[in-house]
């Protein structure tokens, strides 16, 4: 009996033992495949935030909720759910600002009705304050350049910052808009239109922004500054009067003004001749 008790009782340890060292090896494996995911999922949620930024919807103003349900409405089938573009149909929106907003659908060039070379200004489809919905919500969705508010023209009267405008409006808009302020032709059916309509808040959005075949005229290139002094000559030069000669002509230029010239001066020129011929 003595001898036969520790065979006993160790096959009864070894018998307890050999479950248990089993349940611990399964519990320790569950707890560190448990904490190398933990470990993974830490250290992807740190190198990846903009994936889960992504995903997440930002917090959006009134304007921006009431502006993010007219782009449902009206923009979606063009620039996808959110703005990233579809291939084909329209440009992403990320980034360009609530500037581009006001500026295309401002002037009526947006929504489109289909491609084209080059959208052309047409009555808006949305008023003002839907126009500064939609901006809102394309602004806080993805940032971009901003129209300054306030005056953004020169001092009233100031006739110093209206010479300074022309001159900027010959050096980097005349060749496109024309000296008059008509626009010209382009190549593959584009054009740069005409700036006779357009206003303050569209002048500087277009300078910002630099839509269709316009280059951006950012801070660096043109100072706001020279932007409302740039305003003031479109507005007060070009589109307030300013015909001292008494007849534009459109406005197109010297070929206009020299085949006026020629057709009205040869013809009193014959006539003038048969005049004197039939008195002589």
């Amino acid at each position: 009996m003595t001898s036969d008790s520790p065979g006993w009782l160790g096959r009864l340890r070894r018998g307890r033992t050999g479950p248990r060292s089993r349940v611990r090896r399964r519990v320790g494996s569950v707890v560190r495949l448990t904490l190398a995911l933990a470990l993974a999922g830490g250290v992807y949620s740190v190198f990846a935030p903009g994936i889960a930024g992504a995903k997440d919807t930002p917090q959006l103003s009134t304007a921006a909720e009431e502006g993010k349900a007219l782009f449902n409405q009206s923009c979606i089938s063009c620039h996808g759910p959110r703005a990233q573009g579809v291939e084909g149909r329209g440009p992403s929106l990320i980034g360009v600002g609530a500037a581009s907003v006001e500026f295309q659908v401002g002037t009526g060039r947006m929504p489109m009705a289909r491609q084209e070379a080059q959208a052309e200004r047409k009555p808006p489809v949305f008023t003002d304050e839907q126009t500064r919905q939609l901006a809102q919500y394309i602004q806080e969705l993805g940032g971009g350049p901003q129209v300054p508010s306030g005056d953004l023209r020169a001092p009233e009267n100031d006739e110093e910052a209206i010479a300074r405008g022309g001159n900027l409006f010959r050096i980097n808009c005349s060749s496109c808009h024309a000296f008059s302020g008509g626009g010209g032709a382009l190549s593959s059916g584009k054009y740069a239109p005409p700036i006779g309509e357009a206003t303050d808040q569209q002048i500087y959005a277009a300078m910002l922004t630099g839509p269709q075949n316009m280059p951006v005229f950012g801070d660096n290139q043109l100072t706001p500054e020279q932007k409302k002094e740039i305003i003031s000559y479109i507005q007060e030069a070009l589109q307030e009067d300013r015909d001292p000669g008494g007849w534009g002509l459109g406005r197109f230029g010297p070929v206009t003004e020299g085949l006026a010239i020629f057709l009205v001066g040869i013809v009193a020129l014959v006539f003038a001749s048969l005049w004197i011929a039939g008195k002589s």
